[in-house]
């Protein structure tokens, strides 16, 4: 094969001039995979310490370590909150995971889920202007099982440290039960990214397909396939904000959600699945082809595709449908495919298709606004300000049908929504200290160039490293050889 140039600029054509667009992205997911396994390779991980003090001379590490931060020491230990100031603790996220629940690939063993979690920290530093730390933990128990009271215990113990817990990729129903005792117990905002982030970016893209489909949240009638811990919580964030949950019908891998679904039945307060049988579905629909029939959005979270979403259920949909395929790494439906059976807005969770809902238009913002304001926890009511912020953002510079929501690439819209979080913190009365809408975007903007800019620096010095032009190469002729095989 001759070899040319290959770029992430213009990867997509260079597939698309010899491939159907249905095998150009299978190519590009098979490309996108075996480069991200070659650069954390070569770059070995994403993330590292760097001082935010200077050494201005060797006598100042008698005042950085001792005997002169002993003063620091004691003056915590008179006031704990001092912590946040005296320290990194109040703008420092732990990214917590025990990777039973890793991106579409599940169970991937404690440190398997550290590429996603220091991925994490890497779009919280750069979009955000956030220090994070990835712990990927064993929950497992002595009797070999995945246990929520070890996460529990683990997140309680290291609360000290951070400002904020950021959950991630933890199986359900364990995600459930660890985020809500958490939050009973810390004193510091702890999410779940999985659920109420990919909810606050999907309602976010939401806001906006409805308007360019004019269509209103409250009259929606809105198909759910999949019913983990992500479309539970879009579910619930989406009936916070208007939505008619009578108008609702959920599809988890048994079948729709109802309140004759015995075997989901429970009494524990915190099953979200339950909760929804009994809020949603109320003629107990149980066919998906009934379900998709009139049906104005389909939004979709279950296992990766491409033909998990059928074409003919498109067809069955009101006019102007909108469809979310969010499964990672391959949608339940490619949008050329969503298109043809007459999709008018699609979305994805990938970067390289058109409307992409990524979780990482939410958490740096949402997580900046709330450490800045120091919040005591993150609500439903900030939840749905960050989404509001990401869709009016959006709305000023202009949507249409192929562009409905902030890309990560606008930067600006973090330091908007930090700044929305916080004033809906003030007023939920979460907020520990006072600051104006003003200060908190300042603050949010100049630390996040910050961040970028120091990355651009270590780029241009050489400490970081430009990626090879071998490694996209062999990326590339990878791809092609797996799909011309």
């Amino acid at each position: 094969m001759k070899k040319v140039k290959i770029t992430l600029q213009n990867i997509d054509n260079l597939f698309s001039e010899r491939l159907s667009p249905e095998i150009t992205a299978r190519a590009r997911t098979i490309f996108l995979k075996k480069l991200s396994l070659l650069a954390h390779r070569f770059y070995g991980g994403k993330m590292q310490t760097i001082p935010m003090a200077g050494v201005f001379g060797f006598n100042w590490f008698n005042v950085w370590y001792t005997p002169g931060v002993s003063g620091v020491s004691t003056a915590i230990r008179d006031d704990n909150d001092t912590s946040f100031e005296l320290t990194g603790r109040g703008n420092h996220v732990a990214v917590v995971s025990d990777s039973t629940c890793v991106l579409g690939d599940g169970d991937c063993t404690p440190p398997g889920g550290l590429g996603v979690m220091e991925g994490k920290a890497f779009l919280m530093k750069y979009l955000g202007g956030l220090e994070a730390t990835a712990l990927c933990i064993d929950s497992r128990n002595k009797d070999g099982e995945h246990d929520p009271e070890k996460i529990i215990d683990f997140v309680s113990m290291v609360e000290p440290s951070f400002g904020a817990i950021n959950l991630e990729d933890i199986s359900q129903p364990n995600c459930y039960t660890v985020l809500d005792r958490l939050k009973e117990r810390c004193s510091i905002p702890v999410w779940h990214d999985d659920a109420e982030g990919t909810a606050c970016v999907t309602l976010g893209a939401l806001f906006n397909a409805l308007k360019l489909a004019g269509k209103a949240m409250n009259s929606m009638r809105a198909v759910f396939i999949g019913a983990g811990a992500s479309n539970t919580a879009i579910a619930r964030i989406i009936c916070e904000a208007g939505a008619d949950p009578g108008r609702i019908i959920m599809f988890d891998s048994q079948g729709a959600l109802h309140k004759k679904r015995d075997d989901l039945k429970t009494d524990s307060p915190d099953d979200r699945k339950w909760e929804l049988c009994n809020k949603t579905n109320p003629s107990c629909v149980t066919d998906i082809e009934k379900a998709m029939t009139g049906a104005d959005v389909l939004i979709a979270l279950s296992r990766p595709g491409p033909d998990i979403v059928k074409r003919d259920w498109i067809g069955r949909m009101n006019e102007r449908p909108i469809v979310f395929a969010c499964a990672n790494p391959v949608p339940e439906i490619y949008p050329y495919a969503a298109k043809e059976a007459g999709a008018f807005i699609v979305a994805t969770g990938r970067g390289d298709f058109p409307n992409q809902v990524n979780n990482a238009l939410g958490f740096p913002g949402i997580l900046k606004g709330a450490l800045l304001i120091r919040a005591t926890k993150i609500s439903d009511r900030m939840v749905i300000a960050a989404a509001n912020s990401l869709a009016t953002f959006a709305e000023k510079r202009g949507i249409h049908p192929e562009n409905i929501i902030a890309a990560m690439d606008e930067t600006d819209v973090f330091p908007h929504e930090a700044a929305d979080v916080a004033m809906s913190a003030v007023e939920d009365g979460l907020a520990r200290i006072s600051k104006s809408r003003d200060e908190i975007y300042e603050r949010a903007k100049k630390d996040i160039l910050l961040a970028q800019d120091t990355v651009h620096l270590l780029i241009k010095k050489g400490f970081i490293k430009r990626p090879p032009q071998a490694m996209l190469q062999e990326a590339f002729e990878y791809a092609m050889k797996q799909v011309s095989g």
